[in-house]
């Protein structure tokens, strides 16, 4: 169980991991809290938009629209991989669902998929999505040839990591919202298992990571610069490498806790 972060963590959080973020105007107050709980919180679930070129997308997820009243999400995360965030509370985003799949998330007991669901808005019994759940709405046709652009997608997982990370989540706290009501088939065009797996790299690293980028390694003791090369990088040889980004005029002078700036892998 986890209290719902504040509008001024949440952001500090995103921006922490990387994302671009852009706060539409009243985002602080946009919420459906009138309407039931918000909180406690146990997971993030991703959606796509269902919108093409031309829709003010942001708009729509910020105010909603006549049959279903704003905010439809904590943020939409546009195709240029900006982070805007229309809401910071209860939002109509997850609607009802199963409760084996709540409680698998907030055991992150399951293997690769949480379990099947079978409920879905309106069923008997159908957990309240809305108050467990922060959404991103993420800007695509949703018909499973759109493409989702890198920068997007990057967008998408910083900005879920970086929900996690916050609360101490793993990445089985993330899931689709085909994996809460048997209703749903979004997102589409990418698998939520995949998805998953990029999450947790995320969370392997400290927030300011990305992919491809040189990073720190502390030596251990009987370490060399061909062990450290070859665990690290893949590749022995390499040594030459750390040796001439570190500028280590003898490279076999490294000692235990020492702070070795590595190379891309």
């Amino acid at each position: 169980m986890a209290t719902p972060l504040t509008a001024a963590r949440l952001v500090a959080a995103l921006k922490a991991e990387g994302c671009t973020v852009r706060e539409v105007t009243g985002w602080r107050t946009n919420n459906r809290n009138h309407k039931g709980a918000w909180g406690p919180v146990h997971g993030v679930q991703i959606h796509h938009t269902v919108t093409g070129p031309g829709v003010d997308v942001v708009g729509l997820i910020s105010r909603g629209h006549s049959a279903l009243p704003g905010p439809l999400a904590t943020g939409c995360i546009t195709k240029d991989g900006i982070v805007h965030l229309t809401g910071n509370g209860r939002a109509n985003h997850a609607g009802g669902g199963d409760g084996h799949v709540l409680n698998a998330v907030i055991a992150e007991s399951y293997k690769s998929r949480p379990p099947a669901p079978q409920k879905h808005e309106g069923s008997p019994g159908a957990a309240d999505g809305n108050a467990r759940f922060y959404g991103w709405e993420c800007e695509n046709k949703g018909d499973g040839k759109d493409p989702w652009p890198k920068i997007q997608y990057d967008a998408m997982v910083r900005a879920t990591a970086a929900i996690c990370r916050a609360h101490g989540w793993k990445e089985k706290s993330a899931i689709g919202h085909l994996e809460w009501s048997d209703w749903k088939v979004d997102p589409r065009g990418f698998d939520m298992v995949d998805f998953r797996a990029d999450v947790a790299e995320r969370l392997a690293h400290p927030a300011s990571w990305s992919p491809g980028a040189a990073t720190t390694y502390t030596v251990a003791s009987g370490d060399t610069l061909w062990s450290i090369a070859a665990t690290k990088l893949g590749d022995g040889n390499r040594w030459r490498e750390i040796a001439t980004l570190n500028s280590l005029k003898r490279p076999d002078d490294i000692t235990p806790g020492q702070k070795l700036t590595l190379p891309k892998k």
